[in-house]
């Protein structure tokens, strides 16, 4: 069988489709003993924030089944740091430019495994996931009218991922632009 880093975009797009699936309460404890598990081996003063975020987060709409986790640096140092001891926690590496970088859990040569982790990786206020995920909370119908778009990019975009997320682009930002100005910048 060959490791993850062997494969090709078509052979890991295959492996790893889009799924969406209804709300599972389960989410929450799935990031509750992530966070845990994370703190006890990250060094606690380079992080400043840990939160779910992501669809999961979204109460009562579908989502993918990966939670996703933002995770806010102290600092520059700390985001250096925190990137490099990511992969000794089981985090494997997907994507870094600049002040952020992607990881990723619970993808496997077989697979998804049970429970999957997306790891957004920040520097301390760049959290436009957080204002997203509570306005969506706070406005349900903008939740299910997001619910009907991912639906409706499923299957067109089951094997390109991102694929998926550029099509979603315009009313995330659309839609963090207006949370900012109700949050007027709290986070």
């Amino acid at each position: 069988m060959k490791a993850l880093e062997e494969m090709t975009a078509d052979e890991l797009a295959a492996l790893f489709p889009i799924i969406l699936v209804p709300h599972q309460d389960a989410w929450q404890g799935w990031f509750m003993r992530e966070s845990a598990r994370l703190r006890a081996l990250l060094p606690l003063e380079q992080i400043y924030q840990l939160t779910h975020v992501g669809s999961t987060a979204i109460e009562g709409i579908w989502a993918k089944p990966t939670v996703d986790m933002l995770l806010e640096a102290t600092d520059e140092a700390a985001f250096l740091s925190l990137a490099a001891r990511l992969p000794d926690c089981g985090y494997i590496h997907m994507r870094h430019e600049r002040e952020r970088a992607s990881f990723n859990r619970g993808y496997t040569p077989q697979g998804f495994a049970p429970e999957v982790f997306h790891l957004h990786l920040r520097l301390r206020g760049d959290a436009d996931e957080v204002y997203f995920r509570d306005y969506l909370n706070l406005h349900p119908e903008l939740a299910k009218e997001y619910e009907r778009l991912k639906l409706s990019l499923w299957r067109p975009f089951e094997h390109d991922r991102d694929g998926y997320t550029a099509a979603k682009g315009e009313f995330v930002r659309r839609i963090t632009e207006q949370a900012k100005r109700y949050f007027q910048g709290e986070f």
